[in-house]
């Protein structure tokens, strides 16, 4: 890549002008606060007025929740323009694009809005699973998949492949599957059941990576041999073939052995010992198997495997006496530890080879249930869209579709993307720079991202790939003579000085970048806010003290004990907040008191701090939004319900009903309870139920119970829990009791009860244990402040800002009991040791690479967390019994300030360190952008008062399908009555059609419809049928009805009287002096005269006429039946049909 391609900019503004420039592709690089999103926005609308429809326009974010904030933010810029005067749209068009504007560009301007929204498909900011799923069901023939295929959430999948793997287990107990046994028995030697449950939950997280190894070693034979290969192990290699072959005469020199044992001789009593082990070996070598692995290999080697010591081999005065004796044992030494890593590595490959057998079995059943359901998981979306896009043959057809729709790709965050969606973006791309698309208008590939930023790895995302990309684009471009223009974004919007001289110091640390950037150059951040006050405070860490003697009945057991470390920080944050509100604390930037939503504490992890740092703020009557991520079935609300749900499956379950009586959805307190169950005989259910006639209390709960017991076989579970929390009171109850945070919870719980229904018979015990075996969380959005106290995780926290930043979890660090126990060779292997001992040098060296990945992303994390605040940044931490981690982010930030910091006195008592900046400079107000607050407004009356009644709707009135039984002319005895039905429907559809056919064809076409199979007619039906209905057209009183100007099946509609009126006519004919509405009947025989037609068909043609009337009011309204059975055609007088009228 030469310097032509490369374009760098460290200015602030002057970096976004030049990244927003649509004219070039742009790989941007921005530090955190450098307004990414807003560039982002910049680009696509200066796009959009250079005249690129919406539709070619593709913009790839990471989460949903990130493409419906751009697109809301896109469509409010957008729509701001449509209203802006003349002027200030110029003005703003100026900024935007630094040019002069002409009145057309006005007027494009103000169309995008409405563009954007009648733009087929709207435009596409989307997330890349939802593009791969629009593309796929786009071309689901040439990428593999069901045409009408459904995507399944995470949940699903999980729960399809629990049954899978119940299915293989089965198959495999019943000898259907001898390889799978076997694997299944050689597990079960290695592991106990916990760590097995283990393992099925790794191969089911890491499916789309263990079936990306087999597709490429074409089955599980070839992978297992590729990873023995892997392993060094031979062909028939097993642990006896590797001893004997270690054992046997001429594997180890004998001599140089001998000579070493009778230098030891010469030594210590230990020295003599192991003389005499070594003799043993020499000179018995059928106890040589048993030694090796015994006295003799422990010579040697240590327990775990490891070279000794030389001292622990020979002591220094045999040594000194003998010098090449140590040269022996040192080359025994060596060859034994080959040996045990070669024994190592053959039980790695076998243990390895059972994972990857089960692992095989598991994966072809969860595709076929997938195929055979028309299912795709989130993996199959990117997978198979990658090989659709990379695919020989169909790939081109693709592209050629294709290369018509897109024109410009932008990604978001591209750091978090991971290599397989890469792969699809440079396929998309691939015509961009190759000059042989079907257009010729410039095309773009634009990205933004930052390295430092890159937290998902436990998703694919691997934070080199950004710069690997940038080398190939850039590569691309400038082989296109369309250079790549490469953006560096460096100055902050977001934070004060002081927090990001902070986050230089520390990451300028020795190792302290390590994983953050790749490029040889330091970290620095300057800032737009300058003169704007900021702090960074270092308390010190609370350490675990002595627990004083206390009363088990004094705290639930639940909560943390007050001398705990965490709960004291919680505590001591809480009070520091709850002053700052109380006090009217100042934040200088923004000119005003500090608000809750001005706060935000992130911990690494969700733990016991987080539920205890929520109640603590609670306590105080601070706002605070609860957990921004949480387990539904670990909130209180919803366990309610589960807790009723088992109740009414076993009333007989007295602890359950007891949980039931003291929930919200009762209320007892501990008194009632006492005082029913207390002496009671039976059950608790037959106590409360023996009660009735009591209190208002018991019989309340009783009759509500009982009820509820009676619903409970017959309703789905949607309608039974609708029915508890809407009518019965319960979700009232629950938020009256548990506050607002409860709301969340209960809405999840009903979604997942309808959406078991969707997918199972619905039952309340099949929900429940549905609900029970999968962890639903609940993602909160808090992306925008409602006012209150923010607890998140960093990772949740990533793309927000909060004024004041507290960091409390800072002492420990990942000490990889998470990591994978499954060791992957990139795309070619992998390997499972059962356990560290059997792990070879090549294991080793790969969970050594584990690990300082693992802790590049734990310094990346600490990089999102202090980049978070805006003002204030306050550092806390807890310590456990161990101390604090090595290398813990208390310790990066502490180390690194601590010479520049200012010492300060808390007011517990204690000295922390200070590190800031006063404010020199007019507030900017930046604390406004946390203001977003939803102010609860008083409700307006009349959203407190029932609706007034509504009018009644005028009744229907359908005349062509009127009330009433047609009249029974002919005895039932006569034959089929629905014979009868059949042959008026024929007859009714020969004449609505052949008037439009020449007389000649009428008989032809007549004929060859009566005799489609589907009526089921034999010759003389069709016979008899169609001579009816020729009758009719042929007869010359009817010529008029059915000649030029007459009309078939019209239909028809009015209010008439207070009824609406919504008919098909049969035939109507308009002419000059009057309209006819003609109605036909195939009755047999017919009424010989009109007073004799059936009451209904008098009503019925009364209602037409009475609709047709007030449309032509200008001429009479004639009415007539034309009887096919003749034909007879008769009028029905007006003084007759008056009688009848709606």
């Amino acid at each position: 890549m030469t310097g032509d391609a490369l374009h760098q900019d460290q200015s602030g503004l002057g970096a976004q002008v030049t990244a927003a420039d649509p004219a070039h592709s742009v790989w941007v690089s921005a530090n955190a606060g450098t307004g990414k999103t807003r560039v982002l926005i910049k680009r696509i609308m200066r796009l959009l007025l250079n005249g690129t429809p919406p539709g070619k326009i593709l913009c790839l974010t990471f989460t949903k929740a990130a493409a419906a904030e751009m697109e809301n933010r896109l469509s409010a810029q957008l729509g701001h323009w449509s209203a802006m005067t003349d002027e200030d749209l110029t003005g703003a068009l100026r900024n935007l694009l630094g040019v002069d504007v002409d009145p057309a560009l006005l007027s494009l301007a103000r169309r995008l809005f409405a563009e954007i929204l009648e733009a087929p498909g709207g435009l596409q900011i989307r997330t890349i699973h939802s593009f791969c799923e629009s593309l796929l069901g786009r071309f689901p023939l040439e990428a593999g998949v069901p045409p009408h295929f459904s995507v399944v959430d995470e949940r699903t999948a999980a729960e399809l492949m629990t049954e899978a793997r119940d299915r293989a287990f089965v198959r495999a107990s019943s000898g259907q599957a001898p390889d799978m046994a076997a694997a299944l028995e050689t597990l079960a030697e290695l592991v106990d059941e916990s760590r097995f449950a283990g393992l099925m939950r790794e191969l089911s997280f890491n499916r789309s990576r263990l079936q990306a190894l087999l597709d490429t070693q074409g089955s599980a034979k070839g992978l297992i041999d590729a990873i023995a290969e892997a392993l060094g192990v031979k062909p028939g290699d097993t642990p006896k073939s590797i001893i004997d072959a270690a054992t046997r005469e001429g594997a180890f020199d004998a001599t140089a052995l001998r000579q070493a044992a009778e230098a030891l001789q010469d030594g210590t009593a230990k020295d003599q010992e192991r003389a005499d082990v070594i003799t043993v070996w020499l000179d018995h070598p059928a106890q040589r198997p048993g030694l090796f692995q015994g006295a003799y290999g422990g010579l040697f080697l240590k327990k775990d495997g490891g070279a000794k010591a030389d001292s622990s081999m020979i002591t220094k005065a045999p040594r000194e006496a003998h010098p090449g004796a140590l040269d022996a044992l040192l080359a025994e030494q060596a060859r034994l530890l080959a040996v045990t890593d070669s024994l190592k590595a053959v039980a790695t490959a076998v243990s390895t080879a059972a994972l990857v057998t089960i692992g095989s079995e598991l994966l072809g059943t969860f595709e076929e249930m997938k195929a055979t359901r028309a299912l795709l998981d989130y993996d199959d979306l990117i997978l198979k869209t990658r090989d659709l896009m990379q695919a020989d043959g169909q790939a081109a057809w693709v592209h050629y579709k294709l290369d018509g729709g897109i024109d410009h790709i932008l990604v978001d965050e591209a750091q978090d993307t991971s290599p397989e969606q890469w792969d699809i973006i440079q396929a998309l791309a691939g015509e961009f720079f190759a000059g042989l698309g079907a257009r010729e208008a410039d095309r773009t590939v634009f990205a933004v991202g930052d390295e430092k930023q890159s937290i998902y790895s436990f998703q694919g995302a691997d934070p080199r790939q950004f710069g690997a990309m940038l080398e190939h684009f850039a590569g691309e471009a400038e082989s296109a003579e369309k250079p790549l223009r490469s953006v560096e974004m460096a100055p902050s919007f977001r934070s004060s000085q002081s927090i990001l001289d902070a986050v230089d110091t520390v990451f300028a640390a020795p190792g302290a970048s390590d994983g953050l950037t790749f490029a040889d150059r330091p970290i620095r951040h300057p800032t737009m806010r300058r003169g704007q006050a900021g702090r960074v405070e270092i308390w010190p860490t609370i350490t675990p003290e002595d627990a004083p003697d206390t009363d088990p009945w004094e705290a639930p057991l639940d909560r943390m004990p007050a001398f705990n470390p965490p709960a004291q920080l919680a505590d001591r944050i809480a009070g520091r907040i709850e002053g700052w509100l109380r006090d009217g604390e100042i934040l200088e930037s923004a000119g005003r008191a500090m608000r809750p939503g001005d706060i935000m504490i992130l911990v690494r992890t969700r733990n016991r701090f987080t539920e205890e740092m929520i109640r603590c703020l609670k306590v105080r009557g601070i706002p605070v939004a609860g957990a921004d991520r949480m387990v539904l079935t670990e909130q209180l609300a919803v366990m309610d319900l589960m807790a009723l749900s088992r109740f009414l499956l076993l009333p007989e379950d007295d602890l359950t009903l007891a949980v039931v009586l003291k929930s919200p959805l009762i209320g007892f307190d501990d008194d009632q309870l006492f005082d029913l169950a207390y002496g009671r005989e039976g059950s608790l259910w037959s106590a409360l139920k023996a009660r009735r006639g009591g209190t208002d209390a018991f019989e309340a709960a009783a009759a509500w119970l009982g009820g509820l017991l009676a619903e409970t076989d017959f309703t789905p579970p949607f309608e039974f829990f609708s029915g508890v929390l809407g009518p019965g009171g319960g979700r009232h109850k629950l938020l009256a009791r548990l506050g607002p945070d409860a709301a969340d919870p209960i809405d999840e719980f009903l979604n997942l009860a309808l959406a078991y229904e969707h997918e199972h018979a619905p039952s309340l015990q099949g929900f429940l244990h549905w609900l029970e075996a999968g962890e639903t969380q609940i993602k909160r959005d808090l992306e925008h402040g409602r006012g209150e106290v923010r607890v998140m995780t960093v990772h949740g926290a990533k793309g927000l800002q909060a004024n004041v930043v507290f960091l409390p979890d800072t002492c420990t660090k990942p000490d990889g009991r998470t990591d994978s126990q499954v060791l992957w060779v990139g795309d070619e292997a992998l390997f499972w040791p059962s356990h560290r001992a059997s792990e070879t040098d090549q294991c080793t060296g790969l969970r050594e690479a584990l690990a300082a990945t693992r802790d590049q992303e734990y310094r990346r994390l600490l990089y999102v967390a202090m980049t978070r605040a805006q003002d204030r940044l306050y550092v806390a931490g807890w310590e456990t019994l161990r101390g604090r981690s090595d290398g813990c982010w208390y310790d990066m930030i502490d180390d690194a300030l601590a010479d520049t910091s200012d010492e300060i006195s808390l007011k517990w008592g204690d000295q922390g360190l200070r590190f800031s900046n006063p404010q020199t400079a007019d507030p900017d107000n930046t604390g406004r952008l946390n203001d977003r607050t939803t102010d609860r407004e008083p409700l307006p009356t009349w959203a407190l008062s029932p609706p007034a009644a509504e009018e009644d709707p005028p009744r229907p009135l359908t005349p062509s399908r009127p009330d009433g039984a047609e009249p029974a002319v002919r005895s039932p005895f006569d034959g089929d009555d629905g014979a009868r039905f059949k042959r008026g429907l024929l007859v009714h559809r020969l004449l609505q059609s052949l008037p439009d056919l020449a007389p000649i064809e009428r008989e032809a076409a007549a004929r060859a419809f009566l005799a489609r199979p589907t009526h089921g007619l034999d010759d003389n039906a069709q016979a008899e049928i169609a001579s009816e209905a020729l009758g009719v057209l042929g007869h010359p009183d009817h010529a008029a009805f059915f000649g030029p100007g007459s009309q078939a099946e019209v239909p028809l509609a009015g209010v008439v009287n207070g009824f609406v009126i919504s008919a098909q006519v049969d035939r109507l004919l308009v002419t000059e002096d009057a309209v006819s509405i003609i109605d036909f009947k195939t009755n047999r025989p017919p009424p010989r005269s009109a007073d004799k037609v059936a009451e209904i068909y008098l009503r019925q043609m009364a209602a037409y006429r009475a609709a047709v009337a007030q449309i032509y009011t200008d001429r009479p309204v004639r009415c007539l039946l034309l009887w096919t059975d003749g034909p007879d055609l008769m009028e029905l007088p007006d003084s007759l049909l008056d009688q009848y009228e709606p």
